[in-house]
């Protein structure tokens, strides 16, 4: 069943996600410093359904919604951006483009969902193009000794992806509305932990990188206490625990809905980066940050300011 409007539960679900998604690049430049980029993706889908595959029962839907959401989520999303992060892209930087899944989101479910486009939606979408803009003018003038065009196109890729698995999640709740969003993202969760693993199999020959095997003993015994800190942040509570939430989010409401509250991302993660990783925020930054801000109130607050005015 579909809700009307969002309940104190679910901003607070999205606050919650923000927060955890925002910290979510921090943690993925630290753990880069000690695996590839398909390892780490292997490592935390691992890590994401140990011990709760055993404990949680498998989701009452179609196999076919866990593994098309595991792959564009798991390998698609996360596939893309970890080798984006890799080659080029900075934490504060990557937590902006990814926020474009916003408009890859209201595109697919203005073509695959039949959603419509409400008022306060496209006013919030204005706001956050101009917010994005502002960040790429930023990386226009400022950022481009420190990112790559490969990096770009492959954060965009993810982005894509994830709008993809919004869908995914979308369907599947019309196909079986009942079913529970922890179960579906532990049981998703194991689908990408076998291509990552013959993804890295194939790209990363333990001859060409053996600091970097799997199968060296050095290596894990190498590997520092934060990043494995890392890849358990990255497992446990962005993947379990944020997904579950988000998920839940678009179990109650439409996909052209919830995805504009990741747009409360960038500002946890430019914070983050700038604070952990040394970067700093130039004017354009803020000036993004600022139109972030008003797209996500515009969306929040925009169908209850409507009424009022109506009345």
């Amino acid at each position: 069943m579909t809700a009307r409007h969002f309940s104190a539960r679910d901003y607070a679900a999205a606050l919650g996600v923000i927060v955890i998604w925002g910290l979510n690049f921090v943690a993925m430049k630290f753990a880069l410093h000690d695996f590839t980029p398909f390892q780490l993706g292997a490592a935390r889908y691992v890590v994401a359904v140990l011990p709760l595959v055993f404990f949680i029962r498998a989701p009452r839907l179609h196999w076919k919604w866990v593994l098309l959401y595991g792959l564009c989520q798991g390998v698609g999303q996360f596939g893309f951006l970890f080798l984006a992060l890799k080659v080029g892209m900075t934490a504060a930087l990557a937590s902006v483009l990814m926020q474009t899944h916003v408009f890859f989101t209201a595109l697919f479910s203005f073509f695959l969902l039949h959603e419509r486009l409400s008022r306060p939606l496209m006013g919030g979408l204005t706001f956050a193009a101009l917010g994005l803009a502002c960040f790429g003018m930023n990386f226009i003038v400022g950022t481009a000794g420190v990112t790559t065009v490969s990096g770009l196109l492959l954060n965009l890729c993810a982005a894509a992806m994830w709008a993809g698995s919004n869908i995914v999640a979308r369907k599947a709740q019309q196909a079986s509305p009942g079913y529970e969003p922890l179960q579906f993202l532990v049981w998703s969760s194991l689908v990408p932990v076998l291509p990552f693993l013959l993804l890295s199999w194939l790209t990363d020959p333990a001859a060409a990188t053996p600091a970097l095997s799997w199968t060296s003993s050095a290596k894990w015994l190498s590997v520092p206490w934060t990043s494995w800190l890392a890849v358990a942040y990255l497992g446990w509570i962005a993947t379990i625990w944020a997904y579950a939430m988000w998920t839940g989010l678009l179990k109650r409401h439409p996909a052209n809905r919830v995805a504009p509250f990741s747009l409360g991302v960038p500002v946890v993660g430019l914070s983050a980066g700038m604070l952990a990783l040394g970067e700093t925020i130039a004017p354009w930054q803020w000036a993004g940050i600022a139109l972030v801000a008003l797209a996500l109130a515009c969306v929040m607050f925009g169908d209850r300011i409507l009424e009022k005015i109506g009345r």
